[in-house]
């Protein structure tokens, strides 16, 4: 049961790190999730930038150490990202872009609540 759970946990990872990545799309439909959004963002960073342990990662190893595994060594980005879905020595850019799709996924998010429908001012009642 630890495995499939350790499972789960790594499947939920996955998908908070894409929605860090591409989560303030969704603020194009739904303008209020940038709020969710902007916290799990500044979290990755946080995670990323400074000794706080990822909850996530925390959870993954406590699974593995019931199955009598030892912690991911390195982490989970180390272990599951780095040289399986892009080489470490393309972090930098793979760091621009994620970045760039944050800020151009806020920027859409701005602009499409800035032209939502407003009713004009000097617009006359319907009777």
């Amino acid at each position: 049961m630890a495995g499939v759970l350790a499972d789960i946990t790594v499947g939920l990872h996955i998908l908070a790190l894409l929605y860090i990545g591409l989560g303030g799309f969704l603020a194009w439909r739904w303008p209020r999730s940038i709020f969710v959004h902007v916290f799990f963002a500044i979290w990755g960073v946080a995670v990323n930038v400074f000794p706080i342990p990822c909850p996530l990662t925390a959870l993954e190893d406590y699974f593995r150490g019931l199955q009598g595994l030892s912690p991911l060594p390195g982490g989970f980005n180390a272990y599951y990202i780095y040289d399986t879905v892009f080489p470490r020595s393309m972090l930098p850019v793979v760091a621009a872009v994620a970045l760039a799709l944050v800020v151009f996924s806020y920027a859409g998010a701005y602009l499409r609540w800035k032209h939502r429908e407003h009713p004009s001012p000097h617009a006359m009642p319907q009777a």
